[in-house]
């Protein structure tokens, strides 16, 4: 199966990243697009220009998906200033069906950013217009709709888990990929006095506490046509 992550900025899979590495170890095949170039998440370092924060935040999302052995795009829209447009969402097809994706993770709505929403909203549209031949991409439509999952936003807003997977036994090697985000990490030491590696935890094991285990994830179908799939998906 190929697992799609479809994230508005570089460190946002972080919410589904042991669900991944759960799923590779099953043999699924990994992949992650970013919608935006994430040039607006250096708040400790403001003297960066969005070129140089831009450059950052792809090479780090570039080293996480060497170290996974997935495939990674970055569409380049503006960060925080992310629109759904006839253009992006035509690319947003083409990136999606160049992965062949059977399953996708992607945001919450409601959320606390607007580019998160915004990318819900592009993904509920564009998820079900994959297998359509109407709109014409380099690679040819998939063969059915992908079943889509939402991620927990930050926060938890509003968000119950319908489903959760243990990953107890991915939580070291999330860790250290959680780590690669060094950029993210540096900002949220400036802000919050911890890592990013000990945030992600501070998510997972109440989830895992929910359901017995040490650590996990939680996520909720898109309510959608054709998105929720009557087998399991999830490890």
């Amino acid at each position: 199966m190929n697992v799609l992550s479809v994230m508005a900025h570089q460190d946002d899979e972080l919410m589904c990243l042991g669900t991944m590495l759960k799923m590779r170890a099953r043999g699924d095949s990994l992949h992650f697009i970013c919608v935006t170039d994430g040039s607006s998440g250096m708040v400790h370092a403001p003297e960066m220009t969005r070129a140089e924060a831009a450059a950052v935040r792809d090479r780090e999302m570039c080293a996480l998906a060497e170290r996974v052995g997935a495939t990674y795009q970055c569409l380049g829209e503006k960060d925080e200033f992310l629109y759904d447009t006839p253009e992006v969402r035509v690319r947003l097809i083409a990136a999606i069906r160049a992965t062949r994706a059977d399953a996708i993770f992607t945001h919450f709505y409601p959320d606390y950013n607007q580019d998160h929403i915004t990318v819900n909203h592009l993904v509920r549209h564009c998820a079900l217009h994959l297998p359509f031949p109407m709109i014409e991409t380099e690679a040819p439509p998939l063969p059915s709709t992908p079943a889509v999952f939402l991620i927990e936003p930050s926060g938890g807003f509003d968000f119950l888990p319908s489903h959760y997977v243990d990953i107890s036994a991915q939580i070291e090697e999330k860790r250290a990929l959680t780590r690669l985000h060094q950029s993210q990490d540096e900002a949220f030491r400036a802000g919050l006095n911890k890592g990013l590696d000990d945030w992600i935890c501070e998510v997972s094991a109440p989830r895992g506490a929910q359901v017995g285990v040490a650590h996990a994830e939680g996520f909720r179908p898109m309510y959608s046509r054709g998105l929720v799939k009557g087998y399991s998906i999830l490890p």
